[in-house]
């Protein structure tokens, strides 16, 4: 275990595979010096940026002695990317694979024991990550996304034909060479059918009193990004992660990600695994929950990256 004042947070910044540079942080504990420790890598949620709460787990599972690595999706914070504010979870899955890559390139890293963890959005990208990279071997997630099918088979069928007409329309406009349309991540009236993607009272709330104050953070993502959401099917993929250690975190009062429905997809997971249920709504991970939520993912790490 190391204490918070011997965390040593460095910026760092790596190569995806093709080419972008993604930017964020390294958190190493005070080791003896040829010490090998375990890492975790982290991602956040949709649209969310390294400084969104990020430091406060990485300062969790660092002083509980593992090497911590966060960073900025590509096309958000600090980080580059072909189209700026545009979410693409294949990109996002890749990336977070060459993230590994660099991970276990940096000294004082035992490349034997590698954890993902994420939450939201970021639950899924892990998940797919590990099912497909098996160099992962451990994973904990916080209330994942887990399938873009099943959100979209919940719109209204006139909704649906009025979303795919406009997706249709802004690729037509792409393949013209106009600007990409921006649209909110979040909206102060999504019942009244306000355009946006995170379409509920509480991600309003939440996202201009809390994500706002992070200095990268931005109220704007592409109009793709929404069509994409609809086709990221991590739940597809759960299966795959066994036998390595699988965590999942539900939230009792999640109005985004039901926890219902995460209870569904976390049985179709193999052993060992284990589903954490904690009494709060979906950002509670990030206050009223989060030393729940972080010490479950900590002890999970803990337990079975050593």
């Amino acid at each position: 275990m190391s204490s918070a004042s011997q965390i040593e947070k460095t910026s760092i910044a790596f190569k995806a595979d093709d080419g972008t540079v993604l930017r964020g942080w390294i958190y190493r504990p005070a080791v003896p010096a040829g010490t090998k420790s375990p890492v975790v890598l982290l991602h956040h949620g949709f649209s969310a940026v390294k400084e969104s709460f990020l430091v406060d787990y990485a300062q969790v599972f660092a002083e509980a002695g593992f090497i911590v690595l966060g960073y900025d999706p590509r096309g958000l914070g600090e980080s580059g990317g072909r189209v700026p504010l545009e979410i693409d979870p294949m990109f996002q899955v890749s990336d977070f694979r060459d993230a590994v890559t660099f991970a276990m390139s940096l000294p004082g890293v035992d490349t034997a024991r590698i954890g993902a963890w994420g939450s939201s959005y970021g639950g899924g990208v892990a998940i797919q990550a590990a099912a497909l990279d098996k160099r992962i071997t451990c994973v904990a997630v916080q209330v994942p996304f887990l399938s873009g099918g099943t959100i979209w088979s919940h719109i209204p069928p006139e909704a649906q034909q009025q979303l795919s007409a406009l997706f249709a329309h802004e690729r037509v406009q792409r393949a013209t060479g106009q600007p990409v349309q921006i649209i909110p991540v979040v909206t102060a009236n999504p019942e009244r059918g306000e355009l946006c993607v995170l379409a509920t009272r509480e991600s309003y709330e939440w996202s201009m009193e809390k994500a706002a104050k992070a200095p990268n953070w931005r109220n704007e993502v592409t109009l793709r990004s929404l069509e994409l959401t609809f086709s990221f099917e991590p739940a597809s993929y759960i299966h795959q992660i066994a036998p390595r250690p699988l965590l999942v975190v539900g939230a009792e009062g999640d109005t985004l990600m039901p926890i219902e429905g995460t209870r569904a997809v976390f049985d179709r997971a193999g052993e060992p695994k284990r589903f954490v249920n904690i009494p709060c709504g979906h950002f509670g991970p990030y206050d009223d929950c989060f030393e729940q939520s972080s010490g479950a993912a900590r002890d999970w790490f803990v337990e079975h990256l050593g």
